[in-house]
């Protein structure tokens, strides 16, 4: 039976054993709502973690969220079940330019977004080897784990500012996302803010003006809208984001396809160039970038529902909380205390994700083109190395990911040229 695009499984009512609910199916509509707020449930957090910590509008942020999850699937055409929440790759760059202002970063951000959908263009014209040949898994490992671990002192500085709060907040997030099972373990750094945050009211860290913010927002408004500047060091900041966009959005329709059974590489350059549009999108109007997000393919793995009807429900759902201030002026009470214990966890898995790459290609290191590319685009990253060309200011991130781009490919060819690397595996 066919229903608003998508065929109901079964009696809508029950999964049979080894059955899934394929993209292109549904259940009744009654349980796919109820597996809807699953989704937004599993996004929730770390969507709302990203505005939080930038000091970007979390309602504004919210809402292109949602639009951008809509885009998404219209452009893949239900096909790949995808959430696109705030992307925290962008967290590096946002911070590394805020006292810029909100216009100059949605500006970086815009162009990324651009660069994006060109780059899904060409993936939709080329394929995916295009992907692979450009950047491969030495050069993707590295940039990700730089723009993790630079923000590192960002951490730590948080951190200081309200130790005990921030080591409340550290321990619930571990506790949970050990100890814990299902969705406590995914919903781990959430809980964690929740916990620091409560702590921190009864402790005193949170101020009567926070408090008093809250009550007097409206519980009915429109998000605040900006409009985007173009300045080149905030954009040449920014650009190194999009590795982590292309690693995270390749390997989200890996991921699918195995979950689902279907071959879904053909989806690849649809969802870059949809998280490119969603991106510009957010960007244009004052919201951080977006990205798929990983933490809803584990709701999918544990329902085995993998119906894009449940996204649409999630989706529309972010757009309607987007329209609450209260809720918006609710997350920028939490304090820095908490923010600490949170990002000190937060930012060394972004630095992980790149370990992780690694060890799933099995990145050869005793190959000194990897070594030696690598090294120097950490250290020049962590580091935050600074240097200025001409009126243009450069941080570490842009350094670390220009200076491997580039260099890893003269660096390979000249050591196959002297012969000493012809057989090497890379």
């Amino acid at each position: 039976m066919k229903s608003l695009g998508w065929t109901v499984h079964g009696d809508g009512k029950r999964i049979l054993p080894g059955e899934v609910v394929a993209p292109d199916e549904r259940l009744s509509w009654p349980r796919t709502i109820g597996i809807g707020m699953q989704h937004v449930i599993a996004m929730f957090g770390a969507t709302l973690l990203v505005p939080t910590i930038t000091g970007f509008p979390v309602n504004t942020t919210l809402l292109f969220s949602g639009v951008g999850t809509i885009l998404f699937l219209l452009i893949t055409r239900n096909k790949l079940p995808s959430y696109l929440g705030s992307s925290f790759a962008f967290i590096a760059p946002l911070m590394a330019t805020q006292t810029e202002g909100i216009s100059v970063q949605i500006g970086g951000i815009m162009v990324a977004g651009l660069v994006l959908i060109a780059l899904g263009l060409l993936v939709k014209a080329a394929g995916r080897a295009v992907l692979d040949a450009v950047m491969p898994p030495a050069v993707t490992g590295a940039i990700v784990a730089l723009i993790g671990l630079n923000l590192a002192p960002t951490a730590a500085s948080n951190f200081q500012t309200q130790p005990l709060v921030a080591a409340v907040t550290l321990f619930s997030i571990l506790l949970a996302t050990v100890a814990g099972r299902g969705m406590i373990s995914r919903l781990g750094i959430l809980i964690g803010v929740i916990i620091g945050w409560v702590f921190a009211a009864f402790y005193g860290a949170i101020s009567p003006d926070a408090v008093a913010f809250i009550a007097e927002s409206p519980w009915i408004g429109l998000p605040q809208f900006h409009t985007p500047q173009f300045q080149l060091s905030a954009i040449l900041v920014t650009l190194p984001v999009i590795i982590v966009l292309v690693a995270e959005n390749v390997g989200h329709v890996k991921a699918v396809s195995e979950m689902t059974g279907r071959n879904l590489d053909d989806k690849a350059g649809d969802a870059l160039l949809a998280d490119g549009l969603a991106t510009t999108l957010a960007g244009g109007f004052g919201g951080s970038g977006t990205t798929t997000y990983a933490e809803n393919i584990g709701v999918m793995a544990a329902t085995r529902v993998y119906s894009t009807a449940a996204y649409w429900v999630a989706a529309l759902t972010a757009v309607v909380l987007a329209f609450v201030p209260k809720f918006g002026a609710l997350i920028f009470t939490i304090p820095s205390g908490v923010l600490g214990g949170a990002t000190l966890v937060l930012y060394g898995l972004i630095g992980m994700l790149g370990i992780r790459i690694w060890q799933d290609n099995k990145v050869n290191f005793n190959n000194p083109v990897n070594l030696t590319a690598v090294a120097v685009a950490l250290v020049a990253g962590i580091g935050n190395l600074t240097l200025s060309i001409g009126s243009v200011e450069m941080e570490g991130i842009a350094w670390g990911s220009m200076g491997i781009i580039i260099g890893y490919p003269i660096l390979k060819s000249l050591y196959i040229k002297i012969g000493e690397g012809r057989h090497a595996s890379f």
